[in-house]
Order: structure tokens, then sequence, then C-alpha cells
């Protein structure tokens, strides 16, 4: 399907339908993971648990850090850079600009812990860094016809990978991609009505 289809048939698609689609596949992906650890892991509940492992420093320093990093320069370009190098096809629009603050969190925190636990709990721990940040990237098909969010979509597969290599948790990398995450889903929420402080005022 050539973007401009894909686009086109995302537009004829519910918030809710387009939401189911993504909420199914993350519970696709966390199944896969636990279902391949069984296999790969040499002990299933300890591995999880190490990789589960939480220090407050290493986590403050690389987890929280890094998001931040990887948020001024995504918030850069989408403040310097005209959309249509970055739009998506309307998927992102579709899932989050009708959406709640809990729900918003809760989503995010759904696709940070499903994907990290396959990507790099799984797929890294067992195959490589390599592997891991290029079926991440590949992943994210709907990005191919888009140089600037492939682009951007495979330097934070490869960060969140390098992330794992050093810390060896997926504890870090699950606050980063969750962060980076909620953060640009707020910014699609609330850009359109240039209130952030909606998101505040909604909580209450």
């Amino acid at each position: 399907m050539k973007f401009s289809e894909q686009a086109e048939f995302i537009k004829q698609l519910s918030d809710r339908q387009v939401t189911v689609q993504l909420v199914l596949t993350q519970f696709v992906i966390l199944f896969a993971a636990i279902l391949v650890s069984l296999f790969l892991f040499d002990s299933f509940l300890l591995d999880w648990r190490n990789l589960f492992r939480f220090h407050s420093g290493e986590w403050l320093k690389y987890g929280v850090g890094s998001a931040v990093l990887v948020l001024i320069i995504d918030l850069l370009m989408l403040r310097l850079i005209p959309k249509r190098y970055y739009d998506d096809g309307g998927i992102n629009e579709k899932v989050f600009q009708n959406r709640s603050l809990g729900s918003i969190i809760a989503v995010t925190l759904l696709v940070a812990v499903c994907e990290e636990m396959l990507f790099r709990g799984v797929i890294q721990k067992e195959f490589g860094y390599f592997v891991a940040s290029l079926l991440f990237a590949l992943m994210h098909f709907r990005y191919l016809a888009k140089l600037l969010l492939l682009g951007s979509v495979v330097f934070v597969s490869f960060f969140l990978g390098w992330l794992f290599e050093i810390t060896d948790s997926i504890t870090v990398t699950i606050t980063t991609h969750f962060i980076v995450d909620v953060i640009l889903a707020l910014w699609i929420r609330y850009r359109q009505r240039g209130d952030l402080v909606g998101a505040a005022n909604e909580s209450r």
C-alpha cells in the first residue's frame, strides 16, 4: 500500500478502530516476548527480574536524561520543519487527538513496556544490538515513505539499543521510550488548542 493510500485508509477509520488495532498489536508483541523468552531464557523468572532491575541513579541519568535529549531534538524538528515532512498519514492523530490524559498515559505506557520487553528484553539479549535495533526500526514500516520520520525512528531504535547495552536494564529503556511517547502524544493532543495547560486541568 502506497503512503497516500495508507493515509486515505486511516482517515476512513474511527479513532476507536485505530486505537483497538494499536492495543491488539501491543498485546501480540507482549505475548511474543513472553512465549519466546520461555524457550530462550535460562531461567524465565530470574532473567526477567534481572532485566527489570532498578537503580535510581542509573534510571535518572540514562532513562530520564536520555528522554529529555530525544525530546529536545524531536520538538525542535516539529517546530522548525514543515508538517508534510513528518506526517505519518494521520495515525498518531487518530490515536491521541481526542484522548484523555489518563488514556494517553495508559496507551503510551503499554507501547513502551510491550515493545521494550520484546525488542530489548528478548531479541537484543539473545540476538544482539544490531538485529534488535534493525527489527524495531522495520516494525515502523509506515515511515518508509518519509525519510525524516524513517531517520528519526532509526536513530531512536539504535539509541534505545545503546541504552540497553550500557545498562542491561529494560527499566531504563522503558522509561525513555515512555517519556518520549507520552510527551509527543500530549503535544499532538493539545497543540491544536495551543493549550498544554489543558492536560493539567483535565487531570483534576
